[in-house]
C-alpha cells in the first residue's frame, strides 16, 4: 500500500508535485490556441486514448474554438497492476466513428517508448485520414525506442513515474489537478 500524504489540499501518494495545475492549463490553451489556427475551416476529429487521456481532452476541447468532433480508443500495453509496459498493445476499445476523409488528432496524455502511439498511429493511417496529427501533453523523449512524429507537445518530462491529471498509480489519483512524480 502506498503511502498518502496531502498535496495542494488532495491525498496523494508519497511523491513530489512536477507540474502544478496553474501551469497545466496555461499550456493547454496555448495549445488549443494552435489548433484553432492550424485547423481552422477543416472537420476536425479529436481522439483520445482512454484512461489517461480524457482530463486532457476535457480541457483541450474547451479551450478549443473551432467545431471538432471527439471519439476514443482504449489501448493498453501493461498488464495488471504493471508499471512498466509489455510491449504488446491490444485494442479494448475501437472508435465508433470513421474517420476516412477526416483530420484527425490524436489525443494522448503520455508518450513512453513509443510503442503504442507507434501502432495506433499505424491503425489510423490504415483507415485514411485526410491528415493524422498527435497532441500529446507528457513527453518521456529520453525513454523512446519507437520514433513517432508529434506535432503538439505539452510538456517534455524526465524519465520518471508520473501520475495524476488523467494518469493513474494502480487505478487511483487520476483526479488530481496536478503533475506528481511517484516516490515510493
Amino acid at each position: 500500500m502506498l503511502e498518502t500524504r496531502t498535496a495542494l489540499g488532495y491525498a496523494s501518494p508519497s511523491s513530489e508535485i512536477l507540474i502544478l495545475p496553474e501551469k497545466l492549463q496555461a499550456r493547454i490553451i496555448e495549445l488549443a490556441a494552435q489548433i484553432d489556427a492550424d485547423y481552422a475551416g477543416r472537420n476536425l476529429i479529436m481522439i483520445c486514448v482512454l484512461k489517461g487521456g480524457v482530463m486532457f481532452l476535457t480541457d483541450l476541447m474547451r479551450h478549443t474554438h473551432i467545431p471538432h468532433a471527439i471519439d476514443f480508443m482504449a489501448v493498453s500495453s501493461y498488464g495488471v497492476g504493471a508499471r512498466e509496459s509489455t510491449g504488446v498493445v491490444r485494442i479494448i476499445m475501437d472508435l465508433a466513428t470513421d474517420i476516412s476523409d477526416k483530420h484527425v488528432l490524436l489525443v494522448e496524455d503520455i508518450i513512453d517508448s513509443g510503442r503504442t502511439l507507434g501502432y495506433l498511429r499505424d491503425v489510423l493511417l490504415a483507415r485514411n485520414p485526410a491528415s493524422l496529427a498527435i497532441c500529446a501533453l507528457l513527453d518521456k523523449h529520453e525513454r523512446r525506442e519507437v520514433d513517432v512524429p508529434l506535432d503538439y507537445v505539452g510538456f517534455e518530462i524526465p524519465n520518471e513515474f508520473v501520475f495524476g491529471y488523467g494518469l493513474d498509480v494502480d487505478e487511483l489519483y487520476r483526479n488530481l489537478p496536478f503533475i506528481g512524480v511517484l516516490r515510493e
